[in-house]
């Protein structure tokens, strides 16, 4: 049973209008700061939360990343290197490798992610992502979103692509990701950065712990035709307008059969399943509201330090959400009582994002220009991550 501490104050009692924040502070034209007490389950978590009002013309959002796939910085570094007002920090990521020692983590997150209406990389495998576990009824694809028509809400991304040459035609089964299906190929741009490779041909379909393949193999493409192929994958930077294809069992097999000098045409792009404006932003994470009802089949047991988002307002409302991590608010959120939150702040649908250590609240002091960390990271200082969502006014 969840229960708001005085701190929240009439605001939330329902005199001000869905979504307010209790002592609401102005951090620029249509984004405001707030934290408030929540009793929950385990004991009183402190919560921090920004809104972010959409429907103002000076307002937008978008993906806080530091300019590769495979890198991580910490929240307040992408908030002043974008020059958001705003920041929290984004999806689950391939944060070690425990189970694979001798390939380098990559840094990369789970799910899709789209930023500034470019495409920056695909999903990976169920069976290989990171995090709590998936509710009934979703996938690594999910992801909270902002179309060109400003407004937010909840979809699916999926990877359409191909490889094709002068003798068939291949289907592409992987953009930017730490993780490739067996089988499979996947293509790796510029966006990607210099890290290894390797990993994407680790583990399995369902376990993530799993061997890595004995059979792979890469090209690259680049105007069009193969320049260069190896027989494991690589690492360092890739040229802008290049591609490195890596292939994994079938797929290795399918690329060996290429020649320096082939023609080779690599097509991909993000297909939204439930809406057919395209996006400007999307994170990957997964969903918790819908409509109003929290999932079924929600963790209601185990409490963690959380960060979530909600939408409110038909979508021209964002709630960003951020436990505090300090030793007296440790206790945490359920996922269960994260929906529950979300909906009580006036939220339709939520969206749960990386959280522990990874938890991060930011803000830019309108008069000074400080970027400033609002709550207390678990760990006591940022954790790096590799993407976020960015708050921006004009």
């Amino acid at each position: 049973m969840l229960a708001w501490s005085a701190l929240a104050g009439a605001a939330l009692a329902g005199a001000a209008p869905a979504g307010a924040a209790p002592d609401a502070r102005r951090v620029a034209p249509g984004v405001q700061y707030s934290e408030f007490d929540i009793s929950a389950a385990h004991g009183v978590t402190r919560a921090h939360l920004v809104t972010v009002d959409l429907r103002d013309p000076r307002v937008r959002v978008d993906l806080l990343h530091p300019r590769a796939v495979a890198a991580r910085a910490t929240v307040s570094q992408l908030v002043g290197a974008q020059r958001a007002v705003a920041g929290i920090n984004g999806d689950f990521f391939n944060i070690t490798e425990t189970q694979h020692p001798w390939v380098p983590a990559t840094g990369s997150a789970v799910g899709p992610a789209v930023a500034s209406g470019h495409a920056l990389k695909a999903a990976v495998p169920r069976g290989q992502r990171f995090g709590p576990a998936l509710p009934s009824g979703t996938s690594t694809e999910d992801v909270l979103g902002v179309g060109t028509d400003r407004t937010a809400r909840l979809d699916r991304l999926t990877l359409d692509g191909s490889v094709t040459t002068p003798g068939e035609r291949l289907p592409l089964r992987g953009l930017n990701q730490y993780a490739l299906p067996e089988g499979s190929i996947g293509a790796y741009t510029s966006d990607w950065g210099s890290v290894s490779r390797l990993r994407a041909v680790c583990g399995t379909d369902t376990d993530r712990g799993g061997p890595c393949s004995t059979d792979s193999y890469e090209v690259t493409i680049r105007g069009g035709r193969v320049t260069a192929a190896a027989d494991h994958p690589g690492s360092g930077p890739i040229a802008a307008g290049s591609t490195v294809l890596v292939g994994r069992e079938a797929g290795a097999r399918q690329l060996r059969k290429l020649f320096k000098g082939e023609k080779v045409q690599v097509r991909h792009r993000l297909v939204a399943a439930a809406s057919g404006v395209p996006y400007r932003f999307a994170v990957g994470g997964f969903p918790v509201l819908r409509h109003g009802t929290p999932l079924p089949g929600l963790d209601a047991t185990t409490s963690a330090v959380r960060t979530a988002v909600g939408i409110e307002d038909g979508g021209r409302r964002l709630l960003l959400l951020a436990v505090d991590g300090s030793a007296a608010y440790r206790s945490g959120l359920t996922v269960e009582e994260v929906a529950r939150t979300l909906r009580w702040l006036g939220a339709t649908d939520g969206f749960n994002l990386d959280g522990g250590g990874s938890t991060t609240l930011v803000t830019r002091s309108s008069g000074t220009g400080r970027v400033s960390v609002r709550n207390h990271p678990s760990q006591g200082s940022e954790r790096p991550v590799p993407d976020g969502i960015g708050v921006f006014s004009s």
